[in-house]
């Protein structure tokens, strides 16, 4: 079983937006029907795939995790601790004075 589980997780790594009904996984792995429902239960339960409404198989999360997108630094704009005394100022003008 373990072999069908590696081999089916590097399939949905390899190929995302991948979604399979359980007898065109029986057809890829060509295992049996009990061992494959086992396996797709498996990776279901460690929350590696999910069923879909439609009665397919695919991956709870698809791709890399979204990461922010690195900014070249640019003559001209402010940096960090430029901002910092600026946004004090702002947040202190929006204090409520004494009365």
């Amino acid at each position: 079983m373990r072999d069908v589980l590696a081999r089916l997780r590097a399939e949905y790594l390899e190929m995302p937006g991948m979604r399979l009904t359980p007898g065109q996984v029986q057809r890829l792995c060509g295992v049996e029907r009990t061992l494959c429902q086992c396996v797709l239960d498996a990776l279901v339960t460690e929350q590696f795939l999910c069923l879909y409404s439609n009665g397919t198989y695919g991956r709870t999360s698809e791709g890399d995790v979204p990461r922010p997108r690195r900014t070249a630094y640019r003559p001209g704009r402010m940096t960090g601790g430029e901002l910092e005394p600026i946004l004090r100022g702002l947040v202190a003008d929006q204090r409520p004075t004494g009365q």
